[in-house]
């Protein structure tokens, strides 16, 4: 069978600051600058997710792009839109970097994608700002951490 490699964009907004407990405020100063501001700042956030697989025969498609969609809108949009990343459970013990949003969204899309089939999720923080990850589809990194670690 052919195998092909789907990419679909998504957009959401949200706010968030860059700081860490592990640093005094002159060194989260020195290390953010004005993304450490106390009252935050915003984002139109882009993200792309990558997904492959086999050619399905009768469709002609990877993955049928509405239950992508479906998928990411619930997973990724309607959590982070809007928001402060900062208030988000899973950044309760880390920096709401970049890095660390694109590594959340593979955690989040990994576990609802079919799987093998996700390849690459990437972020578009700013017009000079891009992350990108792509991982074990075998499931979260944490989940690898435990199996493999």
């Amino acid at each position: 069978m052919s195998q092909a490699t789907i990419t679909r964009r998504y957009r959401f907004c949200a706010a968030h600051r860059l700081h860490t407990d592990q640093l005094s405020a002159e060194e989260n100063w020195a290390t953010f600058g004005k993304c450490n501001n106390p009252n935050g700042h915003g984002h139109n956030y882009v993200v792309f997710v990558s997904v492959k697989g086999d050619i399905d025969p009768s469709t002609h498609q990877v993955l049928d792009g509405q239950r992508l969609d479906a998928i990411v809108e619930r997973t990724v949009v309607q959590r982070f839109d809007h928001q402060d990343l900062n208030q988000d459970v899973e950044f309760a013990t880390q920096t709401t970097t970049g890095e660390n949003l694109v590594l959340l969204i593979w955690d989040l899309l990994v576990k609802e994608i079919p799987a093998g089939r996700l390849v690459k999720v990437g972020v578009i923080e700013t017009r000079d700002n891009y992350f990108e990850y792509s991982g074990s589809a075998e499931g979260t990194r944490k989940e690898h951490e435990v199996r493999h670690g």
